[in-house]
């Protein structure tokens, strides 16, 4: 079962991450941009989920030379985008609630660039009750949480109740698992992506949410496989990499490879893609970074990686 869901696990990643990179011009920022970002998730968010694709792949070191260069050149350019840091720094002085300059900073910190003034001000900022106390989804709680902890930040770890925080979840009350919706999946995966550093920490899970998820995650992955919700079906795939004993499944990851495109695009879904280059990567960018990520947890935990 192991050597099938490597071989085809790597392949996935590989492919996307080198679409990634050789498409990642089209994610720069126009050259007006500014740290006021009057439209955030047009292209600064994505920027940062590449950062992220990026950093997990230099994190878990299981990927070939050529693709640990691309993703190091990836992170290199996403930084650069941000005025290598600069940006987040205006963006968190001009903005102290916002929490988009941490969660953003983190997959940077964690690949070894790092901002003197910006991790300053953050650990100003981030003991101010009014940034403590600003209301969020519980599942958004833990991205601040995991970003302090990335950073490093002052008792970055002790300084959250990290049960009170997965209990104020969805996922945390264990409810009828039959009544999932497809937002309602997303904030599940994120709630299981935090607790555990997307996988580098598999015990931050507590032990039922695990036997939970455990039980629950293939019948997800189905329904979602089904109806052809490509980006959901691969940010499950994650969840499955994120557990103390990881569900990596052949047919899951065959399936993921089938509809993958031969220039290593994944489909968010089963709508037809355009030709039109820049709709090709606005629409299938996210995509690429899950699988990207997926395919790197799977090669890892298969080969005995993250048992913390």
């Amino acid at each position: 079962m192991t050597a099938p869901v490597t071989r085809t696990a790597h392949e996935v990643s590989a492919q996307a991450l080198a679409w990634l990179h050789a498409h990642r011009e089209r994610g720069a920022l126009p050259p007006d941009t500014t740290a006021d970002l009057g439209d955030p998730d047009s292209v600064y968010k994505p920027l940062g989920e590449s950062a992220l694709a990026a950093s997990l792949v230099l994190r878990e070191a299981v990927a070939g030379s050529s693709e640990q260069r691309m993703a190091g050149e990836l992170l290199g350019f996403c930084w650069e985008q941000l005025g290598e840091g600069d940006m987040l720094y205006e963006r968190l002085l001009r903005y102290t609630m916002m929490t988009d300059p941490l969660e953003t900073y983190s997959p940077f910190a964690r690949g070894g660039l790092r901002h003197e003034p910006l991790d300053r001000l953050l650990g100003h900022t981030s003991a101010l009750r009014s940034v403590r106390g600003a209301e969020l989804l519980p599942n958004r709680r833990l991205a601040v949480a995991n970003a302090a902890r990335i950073v490093g930040l002052a008792d970055g770890e002790r300084a959250y109740d990290w049960h009170e925080l997965a209990r104020a979840t969805w996922l945390g009350a264990m409810p009828e698992p039959w009544l999932i919706d497809w937002m309602t999946g997303y904030c599940v995966t994120h709630t299981v992506f935090h607790l555990t550093d997307w996988g580098g920490m598999p015990a931050g899970l507590p032990d039922d949410l695990t036997a939970y998820v455990t039980t629950w995650l293939p019948v997800w992955i189905d329904i979602w496989a089904e109806i052809e919700q490509w980006d959901l079906v691969a940010e499950l795939m994650i969840v499955g990499c994120c557990l103390k004993e990881p569900y990596c499944e052949p047919a899951d990851w065959e399936r993921l490879a089938a509809v993958q495109h031969p220039d290593g695009l994944v489909p968010r879904d089963g709508e037809p893609v355009t030709d039109d280059p820049a709709r090709r990567f606005s629409d299938h960018q996210h995509t690429a970074v899950v699988a990207a990520i997926a395919g790197t947890l799977a090669v890892s935990r298969t080969l005995g990686g993250a048992t913390s």
